[in-house]
């Protein structure tokens, strides 16, 4: 389906009340791109590790909305141009622009969907999308089959393949794995896939959750649902909470203790999360740790000295780098 874009050309300063006045009218998707750089609380909710450079003097935004495309766009902008007039005291009508066009007609949701491929982790791994058929006997390697919906992890990032390839060293058969930040749920699974006892995974968001007990279950895995402590052999579980906010979800993983843990996410969760996971892990367990880029290597390195970690190896590839390290037992 296509639909009718209208951009309106404004300032940073009264994006707020333009998008008020467009709910207020009763349109939905409202998008808002400006100049003005997000906080520190901001950065640390989003998970980012590096803020865009933003030129200070440009104070240039815009904010788009939409209409069906069967509706006329020009009495839609004659709308909000009369809404604004009851906002003068705010926002000066004649400094306002706006500009129309149309969307392509594409299936966003699934459109990613293209560039998504097989692939070979290392040597024994290879990573499938479900819906892409096998095309050649792999010789007798570890295929992994894939949804990650609109989760994080389809296996090719640089984070997850080193991820995988420390946790490969460290995995013990039998093992219990615990997977902080889990996503798709592909490190969990490939876990499983190499002998791990059993495997839970945590991430904060519920939608994550739904897509990894889904991707488990793809891979023949059985799923669990009921209390962390009765996580049978053989089988997963994810669950959704935030190991750095709340702590009444940290202890049951707390009870159990880990011989490994894996969190595949940022160096700025890391940071905070490792006297977290000191929490989780058995006396000489290890943690794994990826989403590192080089220049927070050294800071997250301190972190993790400073708490008594001891480094086992490191992986790296391109930009990014993997700890493995180990609790003293």
């Amino acid at each position: 389906m296509k639909w009718n874009v209208i951009r309106i050309r404004t300032t940073n300063d009264v994006t707020d009340y333009l998008a008020g006045i467009l709910f207020d009218l009763g349109f939905d998707g409202i998008e808002v791109t400006d100049t003005v750089q997000l906080s520190e609380q901001e950065k640390k909710a989003m998970f980012i590790d590096f803020l865009p450079e933003l030129d200070e003097n440009d104070k240039t935004a815009v904010v788009t909305c939409y209409t069906e495309e069967s509706a006329d766009p020009q009495e839609a902008i004659e709308r909000i141009r009369e809404e604004l007039e009851s906002y003068r005291d705010f926002i000066d009508p004649e400094a306002v622009t706006f500009e129309t066009g149309v969307t392509e007609d594409k299936d966003w949701i699934n459109n990613w969907k293209q560039f998504f491929k097989s692939f070979a982790v290392d040597e024994d791994i290879v990573i499938k999308p479900t819906w892409e058929p096998m095309k050649e006997d792999l010789g007798g390697k570890l295929v992994i089959e894939i949804d990650p919906g609109t989760a994080f992890g389809t296996g090719s990032h640089e984070t997850t393949r080193l991820a995988i390839a420390n946790m490969k060293k460290f995995l013990k058969p039998g093992d219990r794995l615990l997977d902080i930040g889990t996503g798709s749920g592909i490190l969990s699974i490939i876990g499983m896939k190499l002998g791990a006892g059993k495997a839970i995974g945590t991430d904060i968001d519920p939608i994550a959750v739904r897509v990894a007990c889904e991707n488990a279950e793809i891979n023949g895995i059985p799923v669990y649902n009921g209390e962390i402590s009765d996580v049978p052999a053989g089988g997963v579980a994810f669950y959704a909470g935030n190991m750095l906010d709340d702590e009444e979800f940290c202890k049951p993983f707390e009870e159990q203790k880990y011989p490994i843990v894996v969190a595949n996410i940022l160096a700025d969760v890391i940071i905070p999360l490792a006297p977290v996971v000191r929490r989780f892990l058995e006396p000489g367990g290890v943690f794994v740790c990826s989403g590192i880029i080089n220049l927070m290597e050294e800071k997250t390195k301190k972190a993790l000295s400073d708490l008594g970690y001891e480094f086992l190896c490191e992986e790296r590839m391109n930009d990014w780098v993997s700890f493995a390290v180990r609790l003293p037992g």
